[in-house]
Parts: C-alpha cells; structure tokens; sequence
C-alpha cells in the first residue's frame, strides 16, 4: 500500500512541477523502508512559520544553489513563482545580488550562505537580526529549509540524477545562476 501511494505522490508531483523524481522511485525500488525514512524530508523543507515568503524562498533557493544542481533549482524556483515572489527577486537570488532582492530576500540569503559556509560571526549577527525582525519561529523556519533543501541534491547526486546549474526559468526566460553562491 505504501508503495502504491508513494508512487502515485510522485507521478503527481512531476506532472505539478515538471519535474523528474526517478531518484525517488529508485530509492522506493530499493527500499520500501529508505522511502519512508526518506519521505518526511519534503515536509521538513516545506515548513514555514513566522516568515515572509521572500526570506525564506531566498535561503531555500541559495540553500539549493550552494549542492549545484539544475532540475532541484528549476523546482525551487517555480515553488517560489507560484507563490508569488516576483521575478525580479528570484533572478536577484540566482546571480547573488544581495542589493537586487531587496532587504527582507537579503537577510534570509546572506543568513544561509553564512550557515553554508559556516560563518559563525556572520551567522550570528544575521541571526540576531532574524530574531529582532521576526521571531524565533522565523529562525527555526529558516534553518530547517536551508538543512533539509541541501539534502535533494545531494540524494540526486548521490543516486546518479544530479545536473549541472547553469540556467534556470523564470517568468518563461532562461536567467543564468551565480557559478557557485558565495557570501558577499
């Protein structure tokens, strides 16, 4: 039954996004029980509380950027489309330009490259920033999706499905990616 619902969650998922998920379907092939294990992810990358959208897509998308991997940036991007963050920030996020996606972008990107790159002062002056401007539910928020978006790429490219960022759609044009997200 798990298998069953598992890849009718996928065959969805994919027709939603356009999007391949063969990786899952391999680590479901592979064990019914690593999936299960492995499924819960989604909903750790997906929590969102006490947040404005544009932080947190900032910190998802910089999160996903920082593994390099083209089709989980793609799917990022257009969860960020769809839930209206403008283009104009998204293409912001995707070459870096802190000045670009505005203040509130900014501080959930800067904050994830400072946890990427490990920081500590940064993360930590960021942090207090996060915590003065929203909450503690905002931080949690934030550190969840930067951790678990990490994780797709890494699975994918672990598996053998991993591809090269180079270029991503937003609003129907191909923009191009910062070659590897770095802090500024």
């Amino acid at each position: 039954m798990f298998r069953w619902f598992v890849r009718r969650r996928l065959a969805a998922f994919e027709r939603e996004f356009g999007y391949d998920a063969t990786y899952g379907r391999d680590i479901l092939d592979a064990s019914a029980l690593a999936m299960w294990r492995f499924y819960p992810i989604g909903a750790l990358s997906n929590y969102r509380q006490g947040i404005p959208p544009e932080p947190w897509y900032a910190a998802r998308i910089a999160a996903t950027l920082s593994e390099d991997c083209g089709p989980c940036t793609q799917l990022v991007v257009t969860m960020a489309e769809r839930d209206g963050i403008s283009p104009a920030t998204i293409r912001a996020i995707l070459v870096g330009d802190v000045t670009a996606m505005g203040p509130d972008a900014a501080l959930g990107y800067k904050f994830a490259i400072a946890v990427i790159e490990r920081n500590i002062s940064e993360a930590d002056r960021l942090r207090a920033e996060i915590l003065t401007r929203w909450s503690k539910q905002a931080l949690v928020s934030l550190t969840l999706t930067i951790a678990a978006s990490r994780v797709y790429p890494i699975v994918k490219y672990g598996l053998g499905h991993g591809r090269a960022c180079t270029r991503i759609r937003v609003a129907g044009a191909e923009e191009p990616v910062a070659a590897r997200v770095t802090h500024v």
